[in-house]
């Protein structure tokens, strides 16, 4: 099970995973993708997943969107595409930006619940097939078609994001990544401490390596 810490070497208490918090709409989250388990695995963690709505985040810690702010909007388009290349990722610009996203993640839920490794393979689906393809996730017969290419039942997929149950499981999930301070996406937070951003990779590794920070002010 992706959540469940890996043992210690030494027979002490498993290590709690890495919590990750993302949206399908987000590019910084695309690329926070493609290395978090990585990190994760070199300090003998896993990474749990969490499907979320950065509208809800937003509106719960009265922000906008960055590209909502004309005077970051041309800076953040930028950047999106130059971070990307920086970690040697593809990257393109989705025509419409930012979307919708609540139907990917109630899929990622529902497939959480059958299968975690199922439901981190169809997040890193949507998020490559929107920032490579420009794939527009709020679609329905292009999900249901992302769905089929992922090997899931397109039908079962539509039906899953149609369900009252899955739109509470995200629901839930929102509320209580809302609960836990997350703000943004990519979010993180190991042994309880919070990192937000793509950009904090490096104090992760070392959180992780050493712990606090010891000796720095």
């Amino acid at each position: 099970m992706l959540e469940t810490a890996f043992p210690d070497r030494a027979g002490a208490l498993p290590r709690a995973p890495i919590q990750f918090y993302f949206d399908f709409s987000s590019p910084y989250s695309y690329i926070a993708s493609e290395w978090v388990e990585a990190v994760a695995a070199r300090h003998g963690r896993r990474v749990q997943w969490h499907a979320i709505l950065l509208g809800a985040a937003f509106q719960a810690a009265e922000l906008k969107p960055p590209v909502a702010y004309p005077i970051k909007r041309e800076y953040v388009l930028r950047d999106f595409e130059r971070s990307a290349r920086f970690a040697g990722l593809p990257y393109r610009q989705p025509d419409e930006f930012p979307i919708p996203t609540q139907n990917a993640a109630r899929v990622f839920w529902w497939l959480q619940a059958q299968d975690p490794a199922r439901a981190v393979a169809w997040a890193r689906a949507g998020l490559r097939a929107y920032f490579t393809r420009g794939v527009p996730l709020n679609d329905a017969a292009q999900l249901k078609q992302l769905a089929l290419e992922s090997g899931l039942d397109a039908e079962a997929a539509e039906a899953a994001w149609n369900d009252p149950q899955w739109k509470a499981r995200l629901k839930a999930a929102n509320d209580a990544a809302i609960a836990a301070g997350v703000f943004g996406a990519p979010f993180f937070i190991v042994d309880g401490e919070p990192f937000w951003g793509n950009d904090r990779q490096q104090q992760i590794e070392r959180w992780l390596g050493s712990g606090p920070f010891k000796g720095m002010v």
